[in-house]
């Protein structure tokens, strides 16, 4: 029974359209197949890759897209390679947003679907798999003569394929206008925005160089084009897709020892990191409009993308849309957002549902783990009195709570001004909580140095739902405290 439970949890992580959602990579089975990979598979205590060699990684890749999606594929070293299941994901969710009708379907060239993939790289693992498994065309764009060289190689090699994926070069010549027309957007759609903080009034409007002063404190994306002078005249597309730069140097993306992708610093980094990054496709997005049904980026950081969603509200876009891509030990989100008119009522994106709350510990030294996370929260509420049972393979632990230790774990450590709003707090819950509360609390890793802390209610209709934010809210605090410099 409690196999069961648990591979039904797995699945959830996973697009429930993956190929691999109830069938994971069996390496057993592609080592016995793929003489090739057979030297990178480890059978026992069971079978395993060592996802710190990047030669096993990327013999991982190229065999799941020849077995399972018929795709001939090779990189060379040091470009960053791809995840196959983790990919698929972000296809499978556009595919949902395109069959959604919350937006006006565009009327397609013989009704295929086209989509727009910004930076490619060698591995042109988007538009690959869009093609194979779904016959979307693409373009696909890059600015490395490396990157450019290897996709077409990749697109060539699946004839079956090759007739639905343009690779085009960004000029670097063209920034200057592209930089140009964001300027001049930034400051118009700033100059409201700029003019009313604080909620007041603050006179006339000021001069553009002062005001393009003021809204480029933030770091702002120096770099190739991103949509504007990539995009053709005329051009319309269903979607753009992204995978950013997530970091702001290479020593930044080299912090996690567990992992090895590749990836050069074109593809990993950019001054200002992945916010700056879709900051500029948002301002791109302003003057495109309507060019794209649907303009979506990946994203690492939690934090960044609170902020971009924003700033989409700010500049007018008519929805947004975010997902969750969890792999494993390793979580990442969706961002879509769009400027065609809705076919339906949407709901309100400041809906929170207080049953499931998360927080990001960013700034973490190297030696903090997930594991040494997990501990500190068992250790927390436990002294509370509460029922902790950690689970080393899941990274989780699972909490029960009575009313008074619900009060202990509040009260420990809270300044008296909070020790009186918990109080009240309080006392309405118990006239709710008829039993015990039982909640779960998950670490994910992010990119170095970042973890995300989910917790989740067992009872995901519990009139507790207030008090479980109230004790979420404490284990943040003391987290903080302890980890984030």
């Amino acid at each position: 029974m409690t196999r069961k439970k648990r591979k039904t949890r797995e699945a959830a992580t996973i697009h429930p359209r993956n190929k691999y959602a109830e069938n994971p990579p069996d390496f057993a089975l592609l080592a016995s197949l793929y003489p090739s990979f057979q030297p990178f598979v480890f059978l026992h205590p069971r079978p395993r890759i060592d996802w710190t060699d990047f030669n096993a990684t990327r013999e991982l890749t190229r065999v799941l897209l020849l077995h399972d999606h018929a795709l001939h594929w090779w990189i060379p070293d040091g470009q960053l390679c791809p995840t196959v299941p983790n990919r698929s994901n972000y296809i499978h969710w556009l595919e949902d947003l395109l069959a959604s009708d919350i937006v006006a379907k565009k009327n397609s060239d013989c009704g295929r679907v086209r989509g727009f993939d910004i930076g490619t790289g060698a591995n042109c693992i988007y538009p690959l798999l869009g093609a194979s498994l779904l016959g979307w065309s693409f373009v696909g764009t890059d600015v490395t003569d490396v990157a450019l060289e290897w996709a077409e190689k990749n697109v060539k090699s699946n004839p079956h394929v090759s007739e639905l994926i343009e690779i085009r070069k960004v000029d670097d010549t063209s920034d200057n206008l592209s930089t140009e027309l964001h300027d001049s957007v930034a400051v118009d759609s700033e100059c409201k925005i700029f003019n009313e903080m604080g909620g007041r009034e603050v006179g006339p409007p000021l001069p553009s160089f002062l005001l393009k002063e003021a809204v480029h404190l933030e770091k702002q994306y120096h770099g190739p084009p991103i949509l504007l002078g990539v995009v053709k005249d005329g051009e319309e597309f269903d979607f753009c897709m992204c995978n950013p730069p997530f970091f702001e140097s290479m020593d930044e993306a080299g912090l996690n020892p567990k992992t090895s992708c590749g990836g050069t610093s074109q593809e990993m980094v950019c001054p200002g990191g992945e916010r700056a990054f879709i900051s500029r496709m948002i301002e791109d997005s302003i003057v495109l409009k309507q060019t794209f049904r649907w303009y979506t980026s990946m994203i690492g950081k939690k934090s960044n993308l609170s902020f971009l969603i924003s700033k989409l509200w700010k500049v007018g876009v008519t929805v947004v849309k975010t997902t969750e891509f969890v792999q494993g030990q390793t979580c990442r989100w969706g961002l879509a957002w769009s400027f065609m008119s809705t076919a339906r009522k949407i709901i309100s994106p400041h809906v929170t549902n207080k049953s499931i709350l998360s927080f990001m510990l960013e700034g973490l030294l190297p030696q903090v783990s997930a594991m040494s996370i997990l501990q500190s929260v068992e250790r927390f509420l436990s002294t509370g009195g509460a029922s902790c049972k950690l689970n080393t393979s899941s990274f989780t632990v699972d909490i029960t709570a009575s009313v008074d230790h619900c009060r202990a774990i509040i009260e420990n450590g809270a300044c008296q001004e909070d020790k009186v709003a918990s109080c009240v707090a309080l006392e309405k819950s118990e006239t709710q909580l008829s039993t015990d509360l039982c909640f779960r609390v998950s670490v994910f890793q992010q990119i170095p140095g970042t973890l995300l802390v989910k917790g989740s209610l067992h009872q995901k209709s519990s009139p507790s739902a207030g008090l479980f934010s109230l004790i979420f809210h404490r284990l943040e605090e003391f987290l903080k405290a302890d980890f984030c410099k």
